[in-house]
């Protein structure tokens, strides 16, 4: 049984090796509401699952210790287990898939971890590991589906407590339900008022989907930038718990959790990987209810390999109206260029990149394409100067 007991007991064992993780205040996340990030992207091995992992580990027999441990990831449990499988002297064998960033399964290695990369999801590094645990006797550490992870987790509810006592909602993000069934319970049990919100990816709503039919339920495939919480099933006592604790979860899109890990860097120079900036996007785009609300997002990991990151960064530009693609059709005449260039750079808009061809199928043979690139403050700015354009005479072939 997972108590509130356990909890603390947890929270007693990861003094030894963890600080708590502060509490900031994010006042451009949301106008409307108070909000604060519980910065987990800043843990040891850069994410909250160290928590549950270094617990279970704790508290395992010298026999099952002696056997070694293994686990199944997406890259942050894995870092979590190898981390605490190395303080405690005990061998770690970490299923990966093929398909987690570098920076994760690189991390893993580096904290003396054995690796094996398996092709497919998450999903099926799970299977690969109950194998190995089969054919080697391993002592197998679950991500989430485990009562000492799950309390673990919690510990962030009680640190949660301990800084903010007045809170009114909590943001976390969804994968598998560890850590929001960790969370909710610390919480709920010691303030049965505070709101528990989830969140996953509009790409892999398995939680979203299994309270909704209120049976858990496998999904075909899942597909997400937020490859922390790439998950197609929930777990037996994260759905349980969730049905018990959790007010609501619901789902972000790719593009607004690109939205949210820029307004992070920009705004407190933060780094988030995309499950651990879904609360922030939740909160960015109203999909939960904080409006006058003192409300608290789980920012839980911020380990985002640096190639997908500037893929992130331009998706949340476009996504925020920061960048615009314009596609001219002019006269092939000269001053066409210089005219086009001063009326945006007039608006206070900056060219990046410049495309100029004459030949087109879709254009009349006297007339050319001009494709302009460029950076813009919000979405109101783009179309100033769309507007602007148009107004002089210039026939935009993308509205």
């Amino acid at each position: 049984m997972l108590t509130l007991d356990k909890v603390y007991k947890a929270s007693h064992v990861l003094k030894e090796v963890l600080a708590p993780t502060q509490c900031i205040k994010a006042k451009k996340i949301n106008p409307d509401a108070d909000v604060y990030l519980k910065t987990e992207n800043l843990q040891v091995t850069g994410s909250f699952k160290v928590r549950g992992a270094y617990f279970k580990i704790s508290q395992l027999t010298d026999e099952e210790k002696a056997r070694g441990v293994i686990a199944c990831s997406a890259g942050n449990h894995a870092q979590g287990v190898a981390l605490a499988a190395k303080k405690n002297g005990i061998k770690a064998v970490i299923c990966l898939p093929d398909g987690a960033p570098i920076s994760k399964v690189e991390a893993t290695r580096s904290y003396g971890a054995e690796i094996c990369l398996v092709p497919g999801v998450y999903d099926d590094a799970y299977n690969k590991a109950l194998q190995l645990k089969e054919e080697n006797n391993y002592t197998f550490i679950h991500p989430f589906d485990d009562e000492n992870v799950i309390a673990g987790q919690g510990t962030i509810g009680l640190e949660l407590l301990e800084q903010l006592p007045d809170l009114d909602a909590v943001v976390v993000p969804v994968g598998g339900g560890g850590l929001i069934s960790g969370v909710a319970f610390a919480l709920k049990s010691l303030n049965p008022n505070i709101k528990v919100y989830g969140v996953q990816a509009t790409g892999a709503p398995s939680m979203v989907n299994s309270l909704k039919d209120d049976k858990i339920e496998c999904l075909d495939s899942v597909s997400t930038i937020a490859d922390g919480i790439k998950v197609k099933e929930p777990g037996e006592h994260t759905f349980e718990l969730c049905k018990k604790y959790v007010d609501d979860v619901v789902t972000v899109s790719d593009d607004e959790i690109s939205s949210a890990i820029l307004a992070l860097i920009e705004q407190h120079k933060l780094i988030a990987e995309g499950a651990g900036a879904v609360s922030v996007a939740a909160v960015m785009f109203n999909k939960v209810p904080v409006k006058g609300k003192k409300v608290v997002c789980l920012v839980s990991g911020g380990n985002i390999d640096v190639t997908i990151l500037s893929r992130v960064i331009k998706r949340g530009l476009l996504k925020s109206g920061r960048s615009d693609t314009l596609t001219i059709q002019l006269e092939d005449k000269p001053g066409q260029l210089r005219d086009v260039s001063k009326l945006i750079a007039d608006l206070g808009g900056n060219v990046v990149s410049v495309h100029h061809e004459r030949a087109s199928e879709d254009s009349d043979i006297t007339d050319c394409i001009l494709r302009i690139v460029l950076e813009t403050r919000n979405y109101e700015h783009k179309a100033e100067i769309r507007k602007a354009l148009t107004d002089a005479g210039f026939k935009l072939v993308n509205k």
